[in-house]
């Protein structure tokens, strides 16, 4: 079957190149993340990354359930160990890609995310929700274990609290989440998207290299000693301040002005080689075989205004 790409829908406004909307839309199937949703999940990601003219990328749902995880037909004795395999790589390599990706990552969550869902919640690097969404790890009650979201959830929340949700399975609110690491912030439903979008559009005002810079060194400082990293993050002010957008948000300080952002970034800077890097990691990320999942919807909602 011909592999078929859903359109961007908008409402009444042009495409704004500053924000890409990845959407997972099976809703009928609770958004689960097949082999063919996840492909198509690093492929939208992957789309055109390298643009200076993208700055955030956020990834909601259709429907109420934000994602169940994986698709369990798909772990059946009926496929192979190797399919299985393929499954659980590529969800993990997506997770990977989410956290080595230059522009920042937001997850929009109105509803429920298990399992890898409440996994590709746990491994964005911002996430919002609405106040009636919930979250949970339940595969230790159908005798699979959650041990690839253990691995962003343990990284997200304490360890007792994450440990908890993967021995019970039980749920957790979106303000116990909030409350332990797992959210950045929870709104009322009706405010959802504004909220997110309020955040995009700051993000997006900024410099993107240094954001891209900010990003990945944070992610690299982490699991460093206290010397390593601030060794590493000393250098990584070195390189800033070098940068031509570093030395215009200083000059324009000064100088009591806005900033007026280049977006340039020197040639020997790691986001250049992050999609060799990624593609060499995903392939081409095109789901074979079947209908896309996910569709891009690069657009601003009625009421936003243009960053």
């Amino acid at each position: 079957m011909e592999t078929k790409r859903n359109k961007p829908r908008e409402r009444g406004r042009k495409p704004s190149p500053l924000f890409r909307n990845i959407v997972l839309s099976d809703p009928k199937k609770r958004n689960a993340l097949s082999l063919a949703m996840l492909k198509s999940l690093q492929s939208d990601i992957l789309h055109e990354a390298e643009s200076k003219d993208l700055k955030v990328i956020i990834i909601s749902a259709e429907g109420p359930v934000f994602s169940s995880g994986h698709d369990l037909k798909e772990l059946t004795d009926e496929r192979s160990p190797d399919y299985h395999a393929e499954v659980f790589q590529t969800c993990s390599e997506v997770m990977m890609l989410i956290q080595n990706h230059p522009v920042p990552v937001i997850a929009m969550v109105n509803g429920l995310a298990t399992a890898a869902g409440c996994q590709l919640v746990a491994s964005c690097d911002i996430a919002v929700a609405s106040d009636t969404s919930s979250f949970a790890t339940p595969g230790v009650n159908l005798g699979l274990f959650c041990s690839t979201p253990g691995v962003a959830l343990g990284r997200a929340v304490p360890r007792k609290v994450a440990l908890q949700m993967l021995f019970t399975g039980e749920p957790i609110s979106a303000q116990e989440a909030l409350r332990h690491g797992l959210l950045s912030k929870v709104v009322p439903a009706e405010r959802l998207e504004e909220e997110t979008m309020r955040i995009a559009g700051k993000i997006a005002s900024l410099s993107r290299p240094v954001v891209a810079l900010g990003k990945a060194t944070f992610y690299r400082q982490l699991p460093q000693d206290l010397r390593t990293a601030y060794h590493l993050t000393s250098q990584t002010m070195v390189d800033n301040v070098a940068l031509k957008d570093g030395q215009e948000g200083i000059k324009a300080f000064i100088q009591k002005r806005k900033p007026i952002w280049s977006h340039i970034m020197p040639g020997h800077w790691e986001e250049k080689r992050f999609h060799l890097a990624s593609i060499r990691l995903c392939g081409s990320g095109e789901p074979s075989g079947s209908h896309r999942n996910t569709r891009l919807r690069p657009r601003l909602p009625r009421g936003t205004q243009r960053v």
